[in-house]
């Protein structure tokens, strides 16, 4: 019976010839990932199952990389980076990824994969949900809570449900100014916040081919916001370029067969794709760019694992060059190597930081999660009262950026940085 690469990888980390939606699997995990939020919490819980001395299942597979609440003065927040030091100075962990230190990294999503630990065909558990980031290098990788990611330290192994599979073809040559995160707001706008929930969202088609690793990554890392168990692209030529010099484990890729039978497919094509938001307080509420130019903006944000990679701050700078903002504009790179690229790479005669400062952009921000989850008071970037934000982030619950009465449209950096100019949500087709 033909397999979709869901079912794939999970085989092959369970050890079975073939896996079934619904099947419930034993599967050996490749790479444990947590951070300063949760990875106290996971620690608590291994220790309290496994014993004080237990050691974890494999040093060189937990990768612990603190990115939330790093640059504050709060003393919670460093406690919790404390902890995770003192496991990895006990546990001997290789990956760890310490603040304050030149091996620190910024946001785990992005990471993992520069860090070469998000391979094809691997298994990939995190205490974050965005975790699903990871299926756009060919993994099947999926948040877990506390009590599991305790277990899977001491074990090495989880129990799952083998997810059915959603598939979305999308064909065709994307119109200019869409960005991966219009693709991924559009599908989440079709089938709602609910639409995916325990799925595996797969997304196929030469329009998925064309379009960057990190762009993939954007994809992905919303799928949860649908209910997806995971999201997850087929490896291909770029990917195995994007991790030919980076990878940390010997790895395999893994295939889906053609034709494999999945519970429902969503076929698009690319030129039916423009520009969008998300309206508060649901990334399901979908709404043109172009039909949403009365909604006023106090600030826009530039940021986090679906808007900080140097992916987004070359699409945002070559909106920004030679323009000036109208609203407060706050940028955080995703990582300290984003960060140096930032202030490397040119467009034209000028750096992307130059172009930014130029813009009247406010300094950029070291590395981090920063304000996408909220964070202690002293956040870069925090909402603090009944401000309307256009932001690159995947969230806008209700209190997802600080304040409760905070206004958040999620947006593609094409888009927030042309509405940072204009002041109001903007089509950034209108500035070309």
């Amino acid at each position: 019976m033909k397999r979709t690469i869901t079912e794939a990888v999970l085989a092959r980390a369970s050890g079975l010839a073939r896996v079934e939606p619904g099947q419930n699997i034993w599967v050996n995990a490749d790479i444990l990932l947590t951070h300063d939020v949760c990875g106290p919490g996971a620690i608590g819980v291994f220790k309290r199952e496994f014993g004080p001395g237990a050691r974890v299942w494999d040093p060189d597979r937990v990768v612990i990389i603190p990115d939330h609440y790093i640059f504050t003065a709060d003393q919670k927040a460093k406690r919790n980076v404390d902890i995770l030091r003192e496991f990895a100075r006990e546990q001997g962990l290789r990956w760890f990824y310490e603040p304050g230190t030149p091996n620190y990294r910024g946001v785990c999503h992005v990471a993992l994969p520069e860090t070469g630990h998000a391979l094809p065909g691997h298994v990939i558990f995190g205490t974050d949900s965005h975790t699903c980031t990871h299926g756009a290098l060919g993994a099947f990788a999926t948040g877990i809570g506390n009590t599991d990611a305790g277990f899977v330290l001491g074990t090495g192994k989880l129990l799952i449900k083998v997810p059915p599979t959603l598939r979305f073809v999308i064909c065709g040559e994307l119109p200019v100014f869409v960005t991966g995160k219009d693709i991924i707001l559009r599908i989440i706008g079709d089938i709602g916040v609910d639409g995916a929930t325990y799925a595996a969202m797969e997304f196929c088609g030469d329009t998925i081919a064309s379009i960057s690793v990190e762009e993939r990554m954007t994809i992905c890392n919303m799928a949860v916001e649908a209910g997806a168990k995971n999201g997850i692209i087929a490896p291909d030529d770029k990917t195995l370029a994007f991790i030919s010099k980076r990878a940390a484990h010997p790895f395999e890729p893994v295939y889906g067969d053609d034709g494999a039978p999945v519970l429902k497919t969503f076929s698009y094509e690319a030129s039916s794709f423009e520009p969008c938001v998300a309206r508060p307080h649901l990334p399901s509420n979908y709404a043109r760019a172009r039909d949403c130019s009365d909604v006023r903006l106090d600030r826009a944000y530039i940021g986090s694992c679906t808007g900080g990679k140097i992916s987004d701050f070359r699409m945002a700078a070559e909106v920004l060059k030679g323009r000036r903002v109208s609203i407060k504009t706050f940028l955080v790179p995703a990582t300290s190597e984003v960060a140096g690229k930032i202030n490397e790479e040119r467009i034209g005669d000028r750096t992307l930081a130059e172009i930014f400062a130029d813009a009247g952009c406010e300094p950029i921000a070291p590395p981090s999660c920063a304000a996408c989850l909220g964070g202690p008071e002293d956040t870069y970037g925090r909402t603090t009262g009944n401000e309307t934000v256009i932001s690159t982030t995947n969230r806008n619950f209700i209190g997802r950026m600080g304040s409760k009465a905070a206004r958040i449209y999620l947006a593609s950096p094409l888009t927030v940085a042309a509405s940072a100019v204009t002041g109001r949500i903007t089509d950034p087709r209108d500035l070309a």
